[in-house]
Formats: C-alpha cells, structure tokens, sequence
C-alpha cells in the first residue's frame, strides 16, 4: 500500500502532541451524549459546528478537483484532525459510482472514528431531491412539483423511501431534503422543487416524505435523516429572483409558510435548513425570533438546525447586515443556528473559537448546538454502525422495482391540460411527427440536481432510458419521423423540419426550458421562448392536428400559441422514464390523471393564485373577470368521463363536531380511471378579508369502468380557522360554501 509522507508526518506530530485518546467508559445513569460533551474542548465543539465541502478534503483546487476524485490524506487529517469538523456534504462536482462514494465516504469516516481524539463519526449530507441523484445509476423519480400533481402522497412516500435506501447504500446517512416552501411565484427558479402553491398539499407531501426518508424510529440502515428547507418564507420572493427579499405579513406567515413545517416537526424531521434570504429586511439567519422563539419554542423543534451554502458569509457580503465576517458568526450563532455549512474554508470555525475566547459566546450556547448534532448522529447509529456498507446489501439498489414505481409516479402526474375533439389517444397507427427542443433529451426529462447541480451534463444520462421521441418511435405503429426543429432559446425554426411535418397525421410538439436552479436559474420573462413559439407557429400552417407536451422547470406562458394545439400535456420534469409514461399517455395505455398543484398563469403580469381575494377578481370595467389563469389549480383531464354528484353534507349547522362531506364519482367511460378529488371552503364574510375558496382535504379514488364511488370527508372546527391580524387562529361564526368540482354546498358554522 502506498503511503502519503505528508500524511504520515501529520500523524506524528499529531499524535505526539495531541491530548491522550480518551476511554469513554461510563456509568449506566451517566446520558451518553452529555458524557462526550463534558470530554469535549472548546475547540471539537466548535468542529462539530462545522460543515465542510468535500472539495477541501480532495486532490486538487476546489471546484478544479483532480480527476477522479479522491480523499487527500493531509487535507484530511487537517479538517478531523486539527479542526474536528463534524460534517461534510456535496459531491466534488458530478455524480459518482457506488464504488467511488463508498471509498471517499469510507475513508472519512475511517479517520474519523479510528484517527480522531473522540472518535466521533462524521454527519455525511447530500442534496438528494428526486432520487439519489448523485449516484450513478440510481433510480431517479419525477421532480417534486411533478409528484405533487399526482395528488397522492402515498406515492411521494414510497419514492423516498427508496430515494433513502439508494442514498444509504453509499454510506451517506443525511439527505437535504424535501424543500417544504410554498411556491408563490412563478418565476423562481426552484419552483420545480416544491409541492405546488397551496400550503394543505406541501404538507401532506412534507409529510409523507419525511416518513419515507426516515422510516420507523430508531432509523435503520436503509433510511435517512431528512431536513426540511427552507425555513422560513424562503419561497415568497417579491421579485421571483431567488435569495431576494421577502415581504410576508404576520397572517401568510402563519396560514401559508409556517403550516409544512409544523406538520413536518410533528412527523419526527431531525433537521432542518435555514432559508437563505431576507424577510421584512431581517436576514433569517440572524433572527432569534425565527431561529429560537419561532421554531424551537413555538414549533418545539427539537432537532439540528444548518445554514444554507455559505450564508453566514453572506450576511456580510450581501445581506450587509454584520460589519465583518466575525459578527455575522456572532449573530448567527447567538440567533440560533446549529451548523455552519461554510463551506470551503475554516474561517467561521476560527472566529467562533475567537469568540468563545473572548466571552462573547458562552461555551455552554456551544454545548446546546453540539448535543443537537450529536442526538442527530446517535439516532443515525453513526457510533456503533459507521462502517461502510457493501454492495451487496442493497440488492435492490437501481432495481427493475424501484424503475417501475418510477414510471408509476410519472403516468400519475402527467397532466392533460386540453383535449378538443378527444384526439388523445392517439391512434396507434397513425403518422406521427416528433419534433421540438425536448423531444430527444434526458436533461430536459429529468431537470437540474441530476447526476450534476444544474443538470445540463448530457454525459450523464442512462442511455438504458428513452427520451420522448424514442418511446414514442418504439409504441407507434404508423410512419414515425424526427426533427428537432428549433433550439430552447437561439436561433431560428429549421424549415427542413417543416417540409418533414407535412407527411405526419399528427404533430407532437415537445417544448420546454433548460433545467436550471438557484440563481443560475434566474429569468426575466415567463413566456417561453421566441424560437418555440415561433416554430409552433410555422407549424401551424399546416392544418395538421398538434399536440404540445410542455416539459418544464416551471409554467412558461404560450397564451400566444395555446390555441393553435388540440391537446396539451403538462409533462413537468418526469424523470428518467418520463419518456415511456409520456408515450403511454399519448397512446391511451395509461389514462391521465394528474391535476395542476398550481395556477398556471396566462399574463406575465397577472399572477394569481387560486386562494386569492374577492377584490382581486376585479376587472377594469368592476366586474368579476379579473382573475383569468390560463389554467386553475387543480385543473386536469381525463380520457373517462368523471361526473360528480349527490353532494351531502351531515349538518346544516357545525358546532363542535366535526361534519362530514360526500359525493358520488361516477366514471361513466368503459376504461378504469383515477380521479383527484379536491375539496375547497369559502368563508362568505370574515373579519379578515376571506379568500375566494381554500383547498381543506383531498383524496385520489381509482374507478373501475363504468363504475361509481360514494367519496367522504370530515372537517372540523380546526381545518376552518384563519389568522387574525394579532396572529392568533380564531374562528368566527358564519356562513361557509362547499366546493367540489362544480357541485356546491354550504353550512352554518357556529362559534
């Protein structure tokens, strides 16, 4: 074997000076964890506070590692050693083989346990947002946006829980997800990672993932700690530019943003990640009021708090809050937060022992933060099981199962959004045309934290996987021909490609944008692009029937050419077999069933969502057609006909039991379908100005051919009340409208 001089040498000086190894030996009354804080320094609780990029402890420069990717044994020895870093995240760029994470996290962890003063295992993160992304070979599921439109979280559940399995087989126990934010713009850049507009959806789906990232406690091997993100109101941007400020009233917070993550504390999440930006001129990250009075006392959260990707540096740099790198550690700290991830050099680490030394934090607000992260690596079993597992553990790691279940959740989202004269199904031998900049691509299916950050790396894709054209060319049995047409955003329309659409029945018109995230992410305009819509144009000349298939990170408008198609489908970013659920759709193998989780918007500047006001539904003439989205949320079609009927509520009048809401579905087609039912109320009159309905529960039902279904719910008194302007949830006495598809019902609610 060969051995790193420089390594050796960091041993021995290491070693000969160093505090002696301590026995850790303890009396049974004695709590484990308050026994290895009281053996700790000042300076390895500070470590355990400390997050690090794993291009510091690698060959090469960061973000310029050498290729492949290895552990740099005196950069190693540095972070554990002289620093006692308690965690380390990210991969060095791009995904790796099974083989290459279990070595770089292996040999961390090694040092770490064996090498270390106190042993103390490493906290491990990675960011595995729509599977074990960066992973090679891992099963990747549709975007989060694109499971929140399947209405059914017990899908999401499932998807995490092998997203859990698939990241754990790598030794990496922590994955910074599911982003919980309520997405009330559009524009954002993120969009794409969250459940959707309305804040009862990112809740059940928190949920749901959260207990399938976690599994049962105490948290085995094949699940992970799960961290909420971003906390708190990190989605509700004025500008739609990610990581700028916020503007929330006291009553969005609480009806709104708070919700998710309550419900997700109450699910067990271990961490969470604190939201990047800035609300009402407060950078979250020095707020005590968030950090300590909001979420630990209020909310009872109990767990490990970490920054976001150098964000204590940017209370500096950007938010110009701290007057030196120094007193925004300060501030921070003393805020609240548990872990810093830093990410790439030792500063924060350096000025928090610079502080403690000179009184300004006490060593015991150390000790607080230090046993969160020790409870969080303790219930993790990181101490008595930190050996990296082996490959053949975790059989069922990228198995046909877990594919399936993929392509599942795909067929379940995908959204027909318009279908005049029922051209959808396609005929299977009819002559289709393919075309359009998303037609031929596995970056566009699956978006961004794919294999890379951004996702654009084509090197990357499962060549095993189809992009839509190709599983559209192995279902069809007509003449099937290819062109792309046009780029995403340059260029022009290529008019051979046009001369090739004039042989095809049908035209299938795969649009779409770049995957993009954070604020590489950022846009100025929602519409899609010129070169598109341009050559959706050309192609409209033909006369021929078109079909759009919007693949996409977030909704782009296309009210100029929406009416040119006979049928759209809301494909989102569907994942590595979107492709084949797509093709399944088209084709009538599998009939839709996804319904927006958000309002789809036709005007740049007419964004609204569906629980908005009466007075926003004003038009310039004062009448009440100033709401007017290209589609609502929750709009979804079916190949079946779905009627509803026979809506009965148990109580005119609710006083304090709850009551319960039913209906008959009917599918009255001759093919099974699966139907999302939502279930909204309206408060006709109340103290604050109430919103035009709310979504209160949901439920997916599958139908039989021909068949029909009695659909329950009950609400109580608790789901009805609203914020008031104290802050405080009250309910108030009054009239309430019932909403269900277009059925309509009301009760009295009495106080």
């Amino acid at each position: 074997m060969k051995i790193c001089a420089s390594l050796l040498l960091c041993f021995l000086l290491f070693f000969a000076g160093a505090p002696k190894p301590i026995n850790r030996l303890r009396s049974p009354q004695q709590n484990p964890i308050d026994s290895l804080i009281a053996l700790m320094t000042m300076e390895e609780k500070v470590g355990q506070m400390t997050q690090l990029n794993l291009d510091v402890v690698c060959e090469g420069d960061i973000y310029k590692l050498v290729e492949p990717h290895h552990i740099d044994s005196a950069k190693l020895y540095q972070a554990i050693a002289q620093y006692h870093v308690g965690s380390i995240l990210n991969c060095g760029g791009h995904s790796y083989p099974r083989e290459q994470w279990l070595t770089l996290v292996g040999t961390i962890q090694r040092f770490a346990t064996t090498k270390s003063r106190l042993k103390i295992p490493i906290l491990y993160g990675i960011d595995a947002i729509h599977g074990a992304n960066y992973v090679n070979g891992s099963t990747l599921f549709p975007q989060p946006l694109a499971q929140a439109a399947t209405f059914d979280p017990e899908l999401s559940r499932q998807a995490a829980e092998v997203t859990a399995y698939e990241t754990r087989a790598v030794g990496i126990p922590w994955n910074f997800s599911p982003v919980l934010d309520v997405a009330r713009h559009p524009a954002w850049s993120r969009f794409f990672e969250t459940y959707g507009e309305d804040p009862l959806v990112c809740t059940r789906f928190g949920e749901a993932v959260i207990k399938g990232y976690q599994g049962n406690s105490p948290i085995d091997s094949k699940h992970v700690a799960a961290c909420m993100k971003h906390f708190l109101g990190y989605s509700a941007m004025r500008t739609g530019k990610d990581r700028t400020p916020a503007t929330i009233s006291e009553i969005q917070l609480r009806e709104l943003y708070i919700p998710p993550f309550k419900a997700a504390i109450d699910a067990g999440a271990l961490t969470v990640m604190i939201n990047s930006g800035e609300i009402n001129g407060v950078a979250v990250h020095t707020s005590y009021d968030i950090l300590t009075n909001l979420l630990r006392d209020e909310l009872q959260f109990k767990g490990l708090a970490v920054t976001d990707w150098e964000d204590i540096i940017k209370l500096h740099k950007n938010h110009r809050v701290a007057s030196s790198l120094k007193e925004a550690v300060y501030i921070s700290v003393q805020a609240g937060i548990d872990m810093c991830m830093v990410p790439n050099d030792y500063d924060f680490t350096k000025l928090l022992i610079e502080l403690v030394k000179e009184g300004r934090i006490s060593e015991s607000r150390l000790d607080v933060s230090v046993r969160r992260i020790l409870e969080v690596k303790m219930k993790l079993n990181l101490f008595k099981n930190n050996k990296m597992p082996k490959l053949k553990d975790y059989p069922q790691f990228g198995s046909k199962e877990h594919a399936d279940l993929s392509r599942n959740i795909a067929e379940s989202s995908i959204t027909l959004l318009e279908n005049k004269n029922n051209i959808l199904p396609l005929n299977e031998n009819a002559n289709v045309f393919v075309t359009g900049p998303s037609a031929n691509s596995m970056v566009l299916l699956n978006g961004s934290w794919t294999r890379t950050w951004q996702g654009t790396d084509e090197k990357f894709d499962d060549t095993l996987c189809n992009t839509i054209k190709e599983a559209i060319a192995k279902r069809s049995k007509g003449k099937f021909s290819f062109a792309e047409g046009c780029k995403l955003s340059e260029g022009t329309w290529d008019a051979a490609a046009i001369e090739k659409a004039k042989l095809a029945d049908v035209i299938v018109v795969c649009l779409g944008e770049l995957p993009s995230t954070e604020k590489p992410g950022d846009i100025d305009d929602l519409n899609l692009p010129d070169v598109q819509r341009d050559y959706v144009k050309a192609l409209s000349k033909l006369g021929k029937k078109m079909v759009f298939i919007l693949v996409e990170n977030r909704p782009r408008l296309i009210s100029d050419i929406v009416n040119l198609s006979d049928a759209v489908l809301m494909a989102y970013q569907p994942g590595n077999y979107g492709g084949d659920a797509i093709a399944n759709i088209l084709f009538g193998d599998v009939n839709p069933s996804g319904k927006l989780p958000f309002t789809y918007p036709k005007f740049n500047q007419s964004l609204l969502w569906y629980d908005h006001k009466y007075t926003e539904t004003l038009d310039p003439q004062f009448g009440n057609n100033g709401f007017q989205p290209q589609w609502e949320f929750g709009h979804g079609l079916s190949y079946s006909s779905i009627v509803y009927e026979n809506m009965q509520i148990s109580n005119d009048t609710m006083s304090q039991n709850p009551s319960s809401i039913s209906l008959t579905v009917r599918n009255t087609s001759t093919r099974e379908a699966k139907e999302s039912v939502l279930l909204f109320i309206s408060d006709r009159y109340a103290s604050i100005t109430p919103s035009v309905k709310k979504l209160k529960d949901f439920q997916k039902v599958t139908l039989p051919a021909n068949s029909s279904k009695t659909v329950s719910f009950s609400i109580n008194r608790e789901q009805l009340k609203f914020c008031n302007s104290n802050g405080k949830w009250i309910l108030e006495a009054g009239d309430m409208d019932v909403m269900i598809g277009k059925l309509t019902s009301s009760f009295y609610l009495k106080n």
